[in-house]
């Protein structure tokens, strides 16, 4: 990946420093005003003009207000959050914290029996790097118009990855980003493979849980995401160029069964961190 020089006075608001921001990082590599430096995270430009992205400003309802069941709600999930600190659990929320490629590939594996990697599935490698711009992109106009702060400010509690604190408490709760690309993934892969949807799913759904364990996002930031996150796939739908890649990458993940290749992670260990919940809501 070389390096881009980004577009979007407006939304492009990241630094180098930044990047790690789900929603910062897929305008930034759309848009023109900052400089990613050459595979700082191994995303891909998307497949959708950033005209093209559903706005999320329109999609999703306002912050739960002061006093309402909705942050009631928040603030007990967050609250039981800390019962998982330096778990199994933990431990995952930090590794699904982490969107750079390859790191991020492997994230459903497990859950599609098989390999992800640019070595055994090119294809749905880059297509995953892709989607991340796009899935991610989706949520900002959202984002900045509510720049909503993060829970760790109001419990003033450790999150998972502590070296990202400054950066997050500068950036948008509301809907969370990482939400967003894991359930897109989720969608997309068990459109792929239909025969492992269910535990596809299961992992999305897990993997934006783990912004609640990490601390780093309220509830109601991921159940929105979710929603966000549906409509980029859908509109996805619509181009061409993903549909081809889509169609190659279902070829490509059926032949690398066909091999007997396995997971490159270790899933029994994935599922039983999955498996510790404190009564965390859907």
């Amino acid at each position: 990946m070389t390096s881009r020089t980004l577009t979007s006075q407006r939304l492009c608001r990241c630094t180098a420093l930044a990047v790690m921001s789900t929603a910062c990082i897929a305008v930034c590599a759309q848009n023109d005003s900052v400089t990613v430096p050459a595979g700082f995270t191994g995303m891909l430009p998307g497949y959708l003009a950033p005209s093209a992205l559903p706005n999320s400003l329109a999609m999703v309802p306002p912050v739960p207000a002061a006093d309402s069941s909705a942050l009631m709600l928040d603030k007990e999930i967050s609250r039981r959050s800390f019962l998982l600190r330096d778990t199994a659990r933990w431990a995952l929320a930090k590794s699904d914290a982490n969107l750079s490629f390859p790191h991020a590939a492997g994230t459903f594996s497990c859950a599609l029996n098989a390999p992800v990697s640019e070595a055994a599935t090119p294809r749905l490698y880059k297509m995953l790097r892709r989607t991340l711009a796009d899935l991610g992109g989706s949520t900002y106009a959202a984002k900045i118009h509510y720049n909503r702060a993060r829970p760790f400010i109001w419990n003033q509690e450790p999150i998972c990855t502590p070296d990202d604190q400054a950066m997050l408490a500068k950036d948008g709760s509301y809907p969370s980003g990482h939400t967003a690309a894991g359930w897109g993934w989720a969608l997309i892969l068990a459109e792929l493979s239909p025969s492992q949807s269910d535990a596809i799913l299961q992992r999305g759904l897990g993997f934006g849980e783990s912004r609640n364990v990490c601390n780093a996002h309220w509830h109601s930031d991921v159940v929105q995401a979710r929603s966000v996150a549906a409509g980029t796939v859908a509109r996805l739908h619509a181009d061409e160029e993903f549909r081809a890649d889509l169609g190659a990458a279902k070829a490509e993940l059926a032949a690398t069964r066909s091999k007997g290749m396995k997971p490159d992670r270790d899933c029994a260990a994935e599922a039983a961190a999955l498996a510790i919940k404190p009564s965390l809501a859907q």
